[in-house]
């Protein structure tokens, strides 16, 4: 299989500059959109694919504002926490037409240096338990006014680098779980990474 034969020539670890760039590229809505092309399940999850790129909103390394927690001393006082979430960026779906927030939410995980499998997985359930208390996003400017209350579901979507081992890969193969394989060009000259394309 040509996936073997690749597997075998990655010795090569993950960058941080690596991570870095599909965390930059990916903050970006209509390279956000493209992502969710190579795993057509989630686009279709997107309100509108006539008109996509109003029905995402990219919140970088996203931060929550939980609801309704007891206060540390142990009585009725209820209060908010805001807390990050250990996911690299949160797509929110919106309605184009009413620019309200929907019920799909898309967790994006992206594939850290030395992060091992064990690693990479915690992420998603750290989040998942968070996501399941009460909370509301903290929106970028510009968005602050649109309803953001918890969803209805939440999906995990991991993205992994041709350095990503076997191991990483052959892990969330078994649990079922979307891993997205990027390839990054270099540009010679500047020795940066530069735009990411998927992996065939």
């Amino acid at each position: 299989m040509n996936w073997d034969k690749n597997q075998a020539k990655k010795t090569m670890p993950i960058k941080q500059s690596q991570y870095e760039t599909l965390l930059a590229e990916y903050s970006n809505r209509e390279s956000a959109i493209a992502l969710l092309r190579q795993h057509r399940p989630y686009l279709e999850m997107l309100p509108s694919l006539r008109r996509p790129d109003e029905s995402v909103i990219t919140l970088p390394l996203p931060l929550l504002q939980l609801r309704n927690s007891k206060s540390s001393m142990g009585d009725d006082f209820s209060r908010s926490q805001a807390v990050q979430l250990p996911c690299d960026l949160a797509l929110i779906t919106c309605d184009p037409e009413w620019k309200i927030k929907m019920g799909v939410e898309i967790m994006v995980f992206i594939h850290r240096p030395e992060e091992e499998f064990s690693q990479f997985l915690r992420r998603w359930r750290q989040t998942e338990a968070w996501l399941h208390q009460d909370y509301e996003w903290i929106m970028p400017p510009g968005k602050e006014h649109i309803f953001s209350e918890g969803a209805q579901k939440a999906y995990p979507l991991f993205v992994g680098f041709t350095e990503t081992s076997n191991c990483v890969r052959r892990g969330f193969k078994g649990a079922g779980l979307p891993l997205l394989i990027q390839t990054l060009e270099t540009d010679i000259e500047s020795d940066q990474e530069v735009v990411p394309s998927p992996l065939m």
